[in-house]
């Protein structure tokens, strides 16, 4: 079979996709260096949002009064619900950055890919017969990258992980609303109501200031307009007609390469113990994706 240009874009963008969201981890990293953890996630989600208005304006369809009203509660009920969950998601996970590295916090977030098949169970719906041989293996990983000795767990791991379990539950509310409407009018949302509940919680919390935000200008923009807006849209397109298992299995390169730019641009590093816990995993990971008959 000859391979043309057109086999090799959807591939291309969603490896794309997975390397800004791993570099999102050390952008997350540096940006707590000049504010806090909620203002930070504020600022990048209103910025998320903004940047999909374009996006939205030119995937704009004609639809009669009828349907875009039945869309228009679904979408908002959704967007509300998303945006909850990606608030409590993200925010576990921008305080957890604080106190682990960005490799490591990007295996831990990827554990959401075998956590949710486990929650869909509950739910009725139909998982890879791996999952369970995933599970161990992963609680293996855990052990080996997160346990120290004395049986102890870092406070940042900790965070991480319930990060994982919320954004189970974020893919979970996104898979039932997701087919009723709009994708990217969703994320839009999504992004604007975290944006927004961020926010105020920052201001009873924390102490955000102008000049604060200024020096984070950088991270703030990469984080929002990178990694939720650009990344967004070119998984978006990047799914269109791909196998959904070999998109996944794409996507969760996004947990290696967050290894990689922690240790490229950071410096920070992961001993032989905590590699092999990344290791395996990565194993799980790929192995909760894969079908049953292939």
């Amino acid at each position: 079979m000859n391979l043309t240009l057109k086999n090799w874009k959807s591939p291309l963008l969603l490896l794309l996709t997975a390397t800004i969201w791993g570099v999102a981890f050390v952008a997350q990293s540096v940006g707590m260096d000049y504010v806090e953890p909620f203002t930070f996630n504020g600022v990048r989600n209103l910025l998320g949002a903004l940047v999909l208005l374009p996006v939205i304006y030119g995937m704009s369809g004609k639809k009669n009064a009828a349907e875009e009203k039945k869309e228009s509660k679904t979408l908002w009920l959704g967007g509300v619900l998303c945006g909850l969950c990606l608030c409590v998601a993200s925010s576990l996970q921008q305080i957890g950055i604080q106190y682990t590295t960005a490799g490591k916090a990007g295996f831990l977030t990827a554990m959401y890919i075998i956590i949710v098949p486990v929650l869909g169970l509950f739910l009725k719906k139909k998982c890879s017969p791996f999952v369970g041989i995933s599970i161990v293996l992963a609680t293996v990983g855990l052990y080996l990258l997160s346990i120290k000795e004395g049986f102890s767990i870092g406070k940042g791991d900790i965070y991480v992980i319930l990060c994982a379990v919320v954004f189970s539950l974020h893919i979970l509310v996104i898979d039932y609303f997701a087919p009723k409407c709009s994708g990217v009018k969703l994320a839009c949302i999504q992004f604007l109501v975290c944006g927004v509940l961020c926010s105020v919680i920052a201001l009873v919390v924390e102490a955000p200031t102008l000049s604060g935000i200024l020096a984070a200008w950088l991270p703030i923009t990469y984080a929002g307009v990178m990694s939720c807006g650009v990344a967004y849209t070119l998984q978006i397109i990047g799914q269109k007609g791909m196998n959904p298992t070999v998109a996944s299995l794409i996507l969760s390169l996004e947990s290696v390469i967050s290894v990689l730019a922690g240790w490229l641009l950071l410096h920070q590093t992961l001993s032989a113990r905590e590699m092999i816990g990344c290791v395996i995993m990565f194993g799980a990971i790929i192995l909760a994706q894969l079908p049953g008959k292939s």
